[in-house]
C-alpha cells in the first residue's frame, strides 16, 4: 500500500450526536467506501515548549499555524514505524509532511538526537524543530476513527472521531489508550477533508439538519481543560446544547 506523506486540503469539522452519525452513515453507503485502514485507534504524542507556544498561539486562531506530533493507527512497539508529522494550517487550508520512522528513532530524534533520514520532509521537521528550541512531549491524545473516501473522488474523505482522550503522564505511544475524556459520550467528530467542494449530497444532510462547522482542536481542548486552568485559573470550556464548542471567562 502507498502511504502518502504529503498533503494539501481544505478540513471542516462538525460536532455530530450519535443518532446523527447513524443517520449520515446510511448516505456513506450509497456513495462513499471504508478507508484501507478501516477502523482504527489513533494514537498522537503533540510536541510544545516550555510555555506552550505553539497551542497558545493556535487558540488565537492566527491565519497561519504549526505543530509537530507522532501518530501511530495501531499499538506499536520501539520497533515498530510512526508518522512525525508536520501540520500546518494557513487560512483555511491544511498543509501536512509526514515520514515513517520506526518508534526508538522517531523519539531519539526528537529529544535532542541527529536526524535519521535525509531529504526536504525530514530537513522541514528537523529544522521547525531546533527553530522552536525547547519542543518535547507534553500531551498524548487517542480516538477511535472511522474514515471514508469517495471511489469518484478520492480527494473527497470523511472521519468520524469517538473516545477521545487525553493525559499529560506516560507519554508514549508504546503505551494503551487512556485519559480523560473530552467530548461527552453521545457525540463525536466529523471531519471533512476535500481538495475542493463538497458533494450536493452531504450539503443537502448538513443543510437539512442544521450542522454547521465548528471549531475543535483536540490538542487545544485539552490545554484549556487540563493545562490552562492550573496556569492561570481563568478558563474553562463547555458544549451547549447545539452543540457548539464555547470558551466562557468564569
Amino acid at each position: 500500500m502507498n502511504i502518502q506523506t504529503i498533503f494539501e486540503r481544505y478540513e471542516m469539522k462538525f460536532i455530530l450526536t450519535k443518532q446523527l452519525k447513524e443517520e449520515l452513515m446510511e448516505l456513506l453507503e450509497e456513495y462513499m467506501s471504508p478507508d484501507p485502514f478501516g477502523e482504527a485507534t489513533i494514537r498522537n504524542l503533540y510536541f510544545d515548549t516550555d510555555t506552550y507556544r505553539l497551542i497558545r498561539r493556535s487558540i488565537e486562531k492566527p491565519v497561519y499555524r504549526e505543530k509537530l506530533r507522532l501518530r501511530s493507527y495501531s499499538q506499536v512497539s520501539s520497533d515498530d514505524s510512526v508518522f512525525v508529522e508536520l501540520k500546518k494550517k494557513y487560512r483555511s487550508v491544511v498543509y501536512k509532511r509526514r515520514l515513517i520512522l520506526p518508534e526508538r528513532e522517531a523519539m531519539d530524534w526528537l529529544n535532542g538526537g541527529i536526524c535519521p533520514v535525509q531529504g526536504q520532509i525530514a530537513s522541514e521537521i528537523d529544522y521547525f524543530y531546533h527553530y522552536y528550541d525547547t519542543l518535547h512531549p507534553v500531551m498524548y491524545i487517542s480516538y477511535d476513527r472511522q474514515a471514508f473516501y469517495s471511489e469518484s473522488n478520492p480527494d473527497f474523505r470523511i472521519s468520524f472521531d469517538d473516545n477521545i482522550l487525553s493525559r499529560q503522564d506516560d507519554l508514549s505511544l508504546t503505551i494503551e489508550p487512556n485519559g480523560t475524556r473530552l467530548l461527552d459520550s453521545d457525540h463525536v467528530i466529523m471531519e471533512v477533508k476535500t481538495m475542493g467542494g463538497i458533494p450536493l449530497w452531504l450539503a443537502h444532510f448538513l443543510t437539512e439538519k442544521k450542522l454547521y462547522k465548528t471549531p475543535f482542536s483536540k490538542y487545544g481542548t485539552a490545554y484549556r481543560e487540563q493545562i490552562l486552568p492550573y496556569k492561570t485559573g481563568t478558563w474553562k470550556s463547555e458544549y451547549n446544547k447545539n452543540p457548539v464548542y464555547e470558551e466562557k471567562r468564569r
